[in-house]
């Protein structure tokens, strides 16, 4: 919660700078502070909200509880795991005070990540050193609660239809795959920056697209990690909202393995301006368009579930779940636009591309943080007669606030397609 308010006031900064030309909410002597907002803003909401949230917070609590099983393999791991979180979560906030700080966005890119001239290499390796520890968290809540489906959950029966098990599933094996890429990118990112080496110094026949290469291979599997955890739980809410099992539950596993190989095969979409071959364009831009398939058999499935549920009932937790869709079907849109290697190049780093990741991953990730609170607050906070957790679903401040909440993230991004 508290990185999420962090991350939040960052994006609210961000806008407020935007809101109006010659608005000088950041100070003229300070203009490096803007480029640090926005950096800190993409990776504190990555790697400190949603991933920690969705993945590893209703994945440790609710995985076991889905198995049958009482812990999860290593409880100690576990610990460590998440003891691992807030520290590094402190050496990235830490940046923002380190003198100069390192503007240099989320994506950390070379040469300007390693450019000795205008940024300060303690706020970089600030940053790179709180991601790292961040991904050795991961990487450690994956290999547990691999080894606690595999072992536990065959001992104790485990429903072989619940997709939230299978989401946790998907998403442990793309952690593990590529997490060591990302850890060995930015290894070699400190070593230019402190040991002279030249792994991305063009001068020194170094290469900067490779570590784009590195990179991306591990961040567009990271929004199918984001988002997958979030289909589970929207998967678990439409269940019980409509009082059956999801349509089609064999189409959505199968959907799921589907985007976590295709996931694993499409990161040099975000390359398209650098130099690739017309060959390998086609095939990125091929496999990207492919990836519309699972995820619209998961959207059809979703409504097919949703139908015939009398919608006077509409809970809380199943209004974020529609919304989800709603966003997640916007957003999916124009993906397949910029799967066409033609459009991405004229519309690259323009705020189409932010407003297409919003809706599909920023937003889509939180609304489903959202939703799994209100589906799970009985399990959480347990059923009692005066709790405070009784009576948020059925309060009317929250469905308001929850339409706005809404409308407001449509007012705010749609808007930026046009920029």
């Amino acid at each position: 919660f508290l990185f999420s308010i962090v991350g939040t006031l960052l994006s609210v900064l961000i806008r407020l700078e935007l809101s109006s030309s010659g608005l000088r909410v950041v100070a003229l002597e300070n203009q490096n502070f803007y480029n640090l907002a926005f950096t800190l803003h993409g990776a504190i909401m990555i790697f400190f909200v949603v991933m920690p949230g969705l993945y590893g917070g209703y994945g440790n609590y609710f995985l076991p509880i889905y198995l049958g099983a009482s812990e999860v393999a290593f409880p100690r791991v576990n610990c460590i795991s998440l003891l691992l979180v807030p520290i590094a979560w402190v050496l990235v906030s830490t940046s923002l005070i380190s003198e100069f700080g390192s503007g240099i966005g989320w994506t950390l890119y070379p040469p300007l990540s390693t450019s000795l001239m205008s940024l300060s290499p303690t706020s970089v390796d600030l940053i790179v050193f709180g991601l790292a520890l961040s991904g050795i968290s991961s990487f450690l809540s994956s290999v547990n609660f691999l080894t606690t489906i595999a072992v536990l959950g065959v001992t104790n029966g485990a429903k072989p239809w619940c997709l939230f098990t299978w989401a946790i599933v998907f998403t442990a094996i793309m952690l593990i795959g590529t997490l060591p890429i990302l850890t060995g990118g930015l290894l070699m990112l400190v070593l230019d920056l402190h040991l002279n080496t030249q792994f991305y110094d063009a001068a020194f026949n170094g290469d900067p697209v490779l570590y784009q290469h590195l990179f991306w291979f591990f961040g567009h599997p990271e929004v199918y990690i984001i988002i997958l955890p979030a289909f589970g739980v929207i998967s678990q809410t439409l269940s019980t909202s409509a009082g059956k099992l999801v349509f089609g539950g064999p189409s959505m596993i199968l959907a799921m393995g589907c985007i976590t190989v295709l996931g694993s095969l499409v990161w040099a979409h975000h390359m398209m301006t650098v130099g690739l071959e017309t060959d390998t364009r086609a095939y990125f831009s091929a496999i990207t368009m492919m990836i519309a398939i699972p995820t619209g058999t998961k959207i059809f499935n979703w409504l097919s579930t949703f139908m015939g549920n009398p919608f006077s009932t509409i809970s809380l937790d199943t209004w974020y779940a529609l919304s989800f869709i709603f966003l997640f079907t916007l957003g999916g849109t124009t993906g397949v636009v910029l799967g066409n290697t033609a459009v991405d190049v004229a519309l690259h780093d323009t705020y189409y591309v932010i407003a297409h990741f919003h809706f599909v991953l920023s937003l889509g990730a939180v609304i489903g943080l959202i939703c799994g609170y209100f589906y799970y607050q009985d399990s959480m906070f347990g059923y009692t007669a005066n709790a405070f957790t009784r009576n948020t679903s059925d309060s009317p401040y929250l469905r308001v606030w929850s339409v706005v909440f809404l409308f407001s993230i449509l007012l705010t991004f749609i808007p930026m397609h046009l920029l």
